[in-house]
């Protein structure tokens, strides 16, 4: 069953009304609605178009946390083979809120690592909701140094609401963590590509992204806080949601052209949580492309052009 966001409520109304007109036929071999069905069918089809055509930053954060959007686990299982997990940092655990392990992408040879949020209540639970403790980025540290030993490629996909601010988490360095992570990224002699998938949130996001190649689903979002945080710190007030949002410039749109993000992906009308598939094909064809342009160069070349990359970003004013 789909779930449907607050500003989709008049298209759950039609959709429902079709539903409704199919499920009267087939209680009575003798009413046919289909026709009637139909013609609710396209007038959903064109409102959908409508509402995504026009999406304000808010509902786009709505969207990128949508629980029906395609997970981590789900673009592991669809994108590549042989995937070989490998877990704990070697040190305190094992995070579940991190994904990681060897696997191969047409064949060859990557190392993936990505955040995961769980499709169930049991699931979120275990994966605390995306939300990576300090042994999650050291995990992520451990299979970055061992890629780069054997130069392999390293492929991020992120989704967190950001690094988890648990006490436990605090006392075990978390700060410390997410900086090395982030360090690592810039230090790796190894093409690293980073795709926002859903939510990018801080520095949770940004020890996995700060990548060669940065690309950003359509209706993802990547930003330094939560347009809930922000209107609280700003403004003391949560109803200044959606004016905190516009003001992040935290969507895809948004970030290509202040050159954080380098590729847009395309999603499918309505979003990826209505058709996984279609997404997942579209994150496929963009990964072969990034890496593709990646291919051949040297490992000084990655380095000093990924460190270039981050030095200029900010160079750019924010004022549309």
């Amino acid at each position: 069953m789909h779930s449907y966001l607050e500003f989709e409520k008049p298209l759950a109304a039609l959709e429902g009304k079709a539903e409704e007109l199919r499920a009267i036929a087939r209680g009575n071999a003798e009413m046919d609605m289909e026709q009637e069905a139909k013609a609710l069918d396209d007038k959903a089809n064109d409102l959908l178009k409508n509402l995504y055509s026009n999406l304000s930053a808010w509902q786009k954060c709505q969207i990128a946390r949508h629980p029906n959007r395609p997970h981590c686990q789900d673009y592991i299982k669809a994108l590549f083979t042989d995937y070989t997990p490998m877990a704990g940092d070697r040190n305190f655990a094992d995070d579940h809120a991190v994904m990681g392990g060897l696997a191969r992408f047409d064949g060859q040879p990557v190392m993936v690592i990505g955040h995961e949020k769980g499709n169930n209540t049991k699931s979120r639970i275990e994966r605390n909701f995306g939300m990576a403790r300090p042994e999650g980025y050291r995990k992520a540290i451990r299979l970055m140094e061992m890629a780069d030993k054997f130069n392999i490629p390293v492929i991020t996909l992120i989704d967190t609401p950001g690094a988890y601010p648990g006490k436990g988490a605090e006392e075990r360095g978390q700060s410390e963590a997410i900086a090395r992570s982030t360090e690592k990224c810039l230090q790796i002699g190894v093409p690293l590509i980073s795709i926002v998938i859903g939510e990018g949130g801080s520095g949770g996001a940004v020890a996995f992204a700060t990548a060669n190649k940065l690309a950003m689903l359509e209706h993802s979002v990547y930003s330094v806080i939560s347009p809930e945080g922000c209107a609280a710190i700003l403004w003391k007030d949560p109803t200044k949601v959606e004016e905190a949002a516009e003001a992040l410039r935290l969507t895809s749109g948004d970030l290509k052209k202040l050159k954080v993000a380098d590729v847009v992906i395309e999603e499918p009308n309505g979003g990826a949580q209505r058709n996984k598939d279609a997404a997942i094909e579209n994150v496929s064809k963009a990964l072969a492309k990034m890496l593709g342009d990646l291919k051949g160069k040297s490992r000084k070349a990655l380095v000093r052009e990924r460190r270039k990359k981050y030095l200029e970003v900010g160079s750019k004013g924010l004022s549309r």
